[in-house]
C-alpha cells in the first residue's frame, strides 16, 4: 500500500559514497502553516543506476527526516512516486539521476493537485473521475449465470485496447494537462483514456453510457487535444489519441 511517509526508515546505515555528486533541491510545503513553499538543497552522492526516490530516500535517512514522499513498490508499477522533477512530470523510481544530465535536480509536486505536505499530493480528484466513467466490463445479467462460457477475443480485437489496460493511475498525464489546470471540473486525460479502453473493448456493452457521460463541456470536447499527456506517460499509453479516437465515436465517424 502507497504511503506518504515523513520519519525515516530504521536503518543506521551511512550515507551513499560516490565520487559523483548531485544537489538535490526539494520543495518544501505544509499548506496547514506555510504561505508558500521554499526549496531545500542537499548534496547527495550516486550512482548510474541511482534513482530520484533512492536520492530522496537518503535525504530522509540521513539529513532531514521530515520530508514527506508518497512511494510504495519502488519499481514503476504501483504510480505512487509521482512527481516534477526538473520541471517535467516523471515517477522517481524509474528516473535515473544520470540520466537527467544535470548537476542540480529539483523536484516538486505535481501539478493539478493539491498539495497534502511537501511532495506528497491529494489524488481524490482523479479517483472520483476515474470511477465516474464506469471502469468495468458492463454486461447483460442475464449473460452472467454461473454456466455462462468465456467471452472471447480475438488478437485484432484485444489490440484495440491493450495499451490503455496498462494505465497505473500515476495522475502524470493529468499534472501535464494545461485544461486541468484552467477547469477544475474537467473529467481529465486519465478518465477518458479509460473510458475508452472500455468503449473499444468487444465485450464490453456499455458504449453508448460512457458516451454519454463525457459528452459534456467539463467532458471530452474541453480538451484542447495540447498532447502533453501523451508525452509523460510511464508505460506508453496514449491518452491524446484515445480522446480523439472517442470523439470518433460522438460524431459519428465510428460505430
Amino acid at each position: 500500500m502507497a504511503q506518504v511517509s515523513s520519519i525515516a526508515d530504521e536503518q543506521t546505515s551511512t550515507p551513499l559514497s560516490s565520487s559523483k555528486s548531485i544537489t538535490l533541491k526539494i520543495a518544501r510545503y505544509n499548506p496547514e502553516h506555510d504561505e508558500s513553499s521554499k526549496f531545500m538543497e542537499f548534496s547527495i552522492p550516486y550512482e548510474k543506476w541511482t534513482t530520484v526516490l533512492e536520492a530522496i530516500l537518503e535525504v530522509k535517512k540521513h539529513f532531514d527526516h521530515s520530508v514527506a514522499v508518497r512511494y510504495s513498490c519502488r519499481q514503476a508499477t504501483c504510480g505512487s512516486c509521482g512527481m516534477i522533477i526538473n520541471g517535467k512530470p516523471r515517477l522517481a523510481c524509474f528516473t535515473k539521476i544520470s540520466e537527467l544530465n544535470s548537476d542540480i535536480v529539483t523536484v516538486e509536486p505535481m501539478n493539478n493537485f493539491p498539495i497534502i505536505r511537501d511532495l506528497a499530493v491529494k489524488f481524490e480528484r482523479l479517483f472520483d473521475s476515474h470511477q465516474k466513467i464506469k471502469p468495468y466490463l458492463i454486461r447483460d445479467d442475464s449473460e452472467l449465470e454461473a454456466d455462462a462460457k468465456e467471452f472471447l477475443q480475438s488478437p485484432q480485437e484485444l489490440e484495440q485496447y491493450i495499451q490503455f489496460a496498462n494505465c497505473i493511475k500515476c495522475g502524470l498525464c493529468n499534472s501535464a494537462c494545461p485544461t486541468m489546470a484552467t477547469d477544475s471540473s474537467f473529467v481529465g486525460p486519465q478518465a477518458l483514456a479509460q473510458a475508452y479502453r472500455y468503449v473499444a473493448d468487444s465485450r464490453d456493452k456499455g458504449k453508448d453510457s460512457r458516451l454519454k457521460i463525457i459528452d459534456d463541456s467539463h467532458g471530452i470536447w474541453r480538451c484542447h487535444f495540447a498532447g502533453s499527456c501523451s508525452q509523460v506517460c510511464p508505460k506508453g499509453v496514449d491518452p491524446a489519441m484515445g480522446i480523439q479516437l472517442l470523439r470518433g465515436y460522438l460524431l459519428g465517424f465510428r460505430s
